[in-house]
C-alpha cells in the first residue's frame, strides 16, 4: 500500500515538473519572439535607415517597407489622439496579462507554445505603441501589385500563428474524457467472454 502511495506521489511530481518545464519553455519562446521582433525593428530604425529610405526591394515578392500602424490588427481601431493611444496600450496590455495567466494554467506544450507566440508578439507591439505611438511594420509580401496581407512585422506573424495553433487545438484536438478503470476491466472481460 505504501509503495502505491509513493508511486502516486512521484507520478504527481513528474506531471507537475513536466507542466512547469513546458511553461518555462513557453516563457523562453515568448521572450525570444519579443527580442527578435525588437531587434529587427532596431535594424529598421538604425542600419537599414528604413524610415528615410521608405522601401528596400529584396525579392520579386517581398520588400521591406516602412509603415507606421496606429491601429491594432489589420489597421482597425486607429489611435487618432493621445487618449486613444494610451487606451490601446492599456487594452492590449490587459490582453497580454490574460494570455500570460492563461499560459501559466495550461499543461500541454502545444497550447503553451501558441499562447507564448501571442504573448511575445503582443509585448513587442505594446512596446512600440508605448515608445512611438504606433507599431513599426516593415514586411511587405506581394504578388505583383496584389497584397494578400497588410504590411506586418515578426510580432504580427507570431500572434497570427499562435492564434491558429490555439484554434486548431480547440477545434481538432479535443481530448477524450478519461474513462474509469472499472470500465476498461469490464470491457476487457466482456471481450474475452465473446471471443471464447
Amino acid at each position: 500500500m505504501r509503495a502505491m502511495r509513493g508511486c502516486r506521489r512521484s507520478t504527481g511530481r513528474r506531471v507537475v515538473t513536466a507542466a512547469w518545464r513546458n511553461r518555462v519553455i513557453g516563457l523562453a519562446l515568448a521572450a525570444a519572439i519579443f527580442l527578435l521582433d525588437q531587434w529587427i525593428k532596431a535594424l529598421a530604425l538604425g542600419p537599414w535607415n528604413l524610415r528615410e529610405v521608405g522601401v528596400i526591394d529584396l525579392l520579386p515578392f517581398f520588400d521591406l517597407r516602412w509603415t507606421q500602424n496606429f491601429g491594432v490588427s489589420l489597421g482597425m481601431f486607429e489611435a487618432t489622439s493621445p487618449e486613444m493611444r494610451w487606451a490601446l496600450v492599456a487594452v492590449t496590455g490587459l490582453i497580454a496579462a490574460v494570455v500570460f495567466v492563461w499560459m501559466l494554467r495550461e499543461r500541454a506544450m502545444w497550447d503553451i507554445a501558441g499562447l507564448a507566440l501571442i504573448l511575445g508578439g503582443a509585448l513587442g507591439n505594446i512596446r512600440d505603441r508605448y515608445l512611438y505611438g504606433y507599431v513599426i511594420d516593415y514586411a511587405d509580401f506581394h504578388i505583383g501589385t496584389w497584397r494578400p496581407f497588410l504590411v506586418f512585422n515578426v510580432a504580427d506573424a507570431a500572434i497570427t500563428i499562435g492564434v491558429l495553433i490555439i484554434l486548431a487545438r480547440a477545434l481538432f484536438m479535443r481530448e477524450k474524457p478519461p474513462t474509469a478503470q472499472g470500465d476498461d476491466v469490464a470491457d476487457g472481460t466482456a471481450e474475452k467472454s465473446t471471443n471464447a
